[in-house]
């Protein structure tokens, strides 16, 4: 397993269970089918920037603090950048293509991965375009026009 597998795992068993040392974490990476020794789990821990919390009962255990770009924007912020920044909304089966200004497609797929709308599978932005992939089940033209009107278009 490579390594950023490896610690996307990792990251994933801290907010499942309450790990207490790296001896334990290694035992649950384990029951993954994940080799790793406690010196590799040291380091994975050191570079996931994982520290030690005490919990109710004053237990401490291992946490990833959330970084910036993961805490979830409210839907205003989300509001905010589209109509300052959508210029044009298209869409095709379940994906949708926002047109922005020059240099500004990241801007508004970084508040849309943010916003964290359950129905947004994920983006990908370009310079002045982006494409947002809508759930199958939602599809582009009900997401297109949800996102048009975010957008005041």
């Amino acid at each position: 397993m490579a390594k950023t597998q490896r610690q996307h795992k990792i990251a994933q068993l801290l907010e499942k269970h309450a790990v207490t040392s790296q001896a334990q974490l290694v035992e649950l990476l384990a029951g993954d089918k994940v080799v790793a020794t406690q010196a590799t789990v040291s380091r994975d821990l050191e570079e996931l920037g994982a520290v030690k919390v005490r919990v109710p009962g004053g237990e401490t255990v291992y946490a990833i603090p959330e970084l910036p770009t993961q805490q979830v924007a409210p839907e205003d912020h989300l509001r905010r950048v589209m109509g300052d920044w959508v210029v044009e909304v298209a869409h095709s089966l379940n994906l949708v293509i926002l047109r922005t200004p020059p240099g500004s497609a990241h801007v508004v797929a970084s508040a849309i991965d943010r916003a964290g709308l359950p129905d947004i599978v994920g983006t990908v932005a370009g310079d002045d375009t982006l494409m947002v992939v809508a759930a199958e089940r939602v599809g582009g033209a009900k997401m297109a026009k949800k996102l048009s009107g975010l957008a005041g278009l």
